[in-house]
């Protein structure tokens, strides 16, 4: 056999078993990484402490935060967030951002929207600022069932993952905290090394879900 042929049927083989082997190495480890984990079913729904909310966390995933009385010192994690994960994420379908703030402050509400159009005028249709009481922003937190705390002002820089069916979706596994149930906006990093991933995994099992759904009706 002339040497150029055998260098022929090498590149072949190589392109025929390469893709087959890094098939079976994802395929393998499938149920590590396909879905978000759980961490808490059943997250209360907003209207359990207000009837009149129109915003719901069932059908949709939400990116879900407890910003209380200081927004004053929130303009900084607003806009990391924003920038990052909004405009990234927002035109999909069923995604909302959800922020449970004190209802005295319905002000500083206006202006942090404000803060977030300027410059490039966010389209903020799916940034929600829901008004409650500090008691039940207290206890809306509890039903997350995290080791996490609010402030003194009902507040926390942890913003949460709920799915459509309002678990609290997060990491069992990860190499720096073990479970984790947030993410920190005040940190870029966390947001850049795992939020952006954890909300394109979810969305993507969605998709999917979505895909199967319409495949088998087609049937």
């Amino acid at each position: 056999m002339k040497k150029s042929d055998l260098n022929k049927k090498l590149v072949l083989g190589i392109l025929f078993i390469f893709p087959l082997l890094v098939y079976l190495f994802f395929a393998s480890g499938k149920n590590n990484f396909a879905k978000l984990p759980v961490l808490t079913e059943g997250v209360a729904e907003i209207s359990s402490f207000d009837s009149l909310q129109s915003i719901q966390l069932k059908d949709k995933i939400t990116i879900l935060g407890y910003w209380g009385g200081s927004l004053a010192s929130k303009k900084a994690e607003a806009l990391n967030l924003n920038e990052k994960i909004y405009k990234r994420f927002y035109e999909f379908q069923d995604f909302q951002f959800v922020f449970l703030v004190n209802q005295e402050y319905a002000e500083e509400v206006a202006q942090l929207k404000n803060a977030l159009k300027e410059g490039v005028g966010t389209d903020l249709s799916r940034w929600n600022f829901i008004c409650l009481t500090k008691g039940q922003m207290e206890q809306h937190f509890r039903s997350l069932k995290t080791p996490l705390e609010l402030d003194k002002a009902a507040s926390t820089p942890y913003v949460f993952i709920i799915d459509k069916a309002a678990n609290l979706r997060g990491r069992d596994d990860d190499e720096d905290d073990g479970v984790l149930y947030g993410f920190d906006a005040r940190s870029v990093a966390q947001i850049n090394k795992k939020m952006i991933d954890d909300v394109k995994v979810i969305l993507a099992e969605y998709r999917l879900a979505l895909k199967i759904y319409n495949s088998e009706r087609e049937k």
